[in-house]
């Protein structure tokens, strides 16, 4: 049913806990292959890859030139993307094959995961209810949430474009609001970068208001 794509750089630390969330789904037929593109990785990303049984390609510098690489090759009808340190809570395929199972070819449309983080502490919940805010107010949600979309309407609207940031934000704009399925089973990513800021959320704004994507990243 689904290609998973995860584009990485030097990943080794978290690709292991992002891959124990997807066995279950591939032991099921949820998940049917499981592509790394890779941007030139010095420790063991490749080897922990080759271990799961994912397929791993090379792809350009960039968190967009995996994206897009990955999804060149993927065989399956629908294509999960997903970042390295972005562990799917368990039961997430049981919510997933049920929205494959209601999809309406004619209506075509993409899902997101519900942002979670799984550090403890009020830090934590603040930079969750900042990311369901901008999710509610902009539908923009963050690439760590991964997104489900069938692969003919990926190509229609032209896939991920080569720009150094705000990539996922760029296509989420092209897909649309009613386009965009939120489900229940959450995302749950490490606290390592700075989730949910008040600067991402301006940045954000700017995008909805259909700023030029390329001046959003530059900004």
């Amino acid at each position: 049913m689904i290609s998973v794509i995860i584009p990485t750089l030097n990943a080794e630390r978290t690709l292991p806990r992002c891959f124990d969330s997807l066995i279950a789904a591939a032991v099921r037929g949820v998940v049917k292959e499981v592509i790394i593109a890779d941007s030139g990785s010095s420790d063991a990303t490749l080897a922990i890859a080759d271990a799961a049984g994912a397929r791993a390609l090379a792809a350009g510098k960039g968190r967009s030139a995996g994206l897009i690489a990955g999804a060149a090759v993927a065989r399956s009808d629908w294509l999960l993307f997903l970042h390295p340190e972005t562990a799917l809570e368990q039961g997430w395929d049981n919510e997933v094959e049920s929205f494959l199972t209601q999809a309406m070819p004619e209506r075509p449309e993409a899902a997101v995961f519900r942002f979670a983080l799984e550090e403890f502490g009020a830090n934590a919940r603040r930079a969750e209810a900042k990311a369901a805010l901008r999710g509610w107010l902009l539908a923009l949600p963050y690439g760590d949430q991964g997104l489900l979309i069938p692969k003919r309407l990926y190509t229609r609207l032209g896939g991920y474009r080569a720009l150094e940031k705000m990539e996922d934000a760029d296509l989420v704009r092209r897909i649309g609001r009613r386009r965009l399925v939120k489900l229940r089973a959450r995302a749950i990513n490490q606290m390592g970068r700075r989730h949910g800021t008040w600067r991402g959320l301006w940045l954000s704004l700017l995008h909805a208001l259909h700023i030029p994507s390329r001046v959003v990243a530059r900004l």
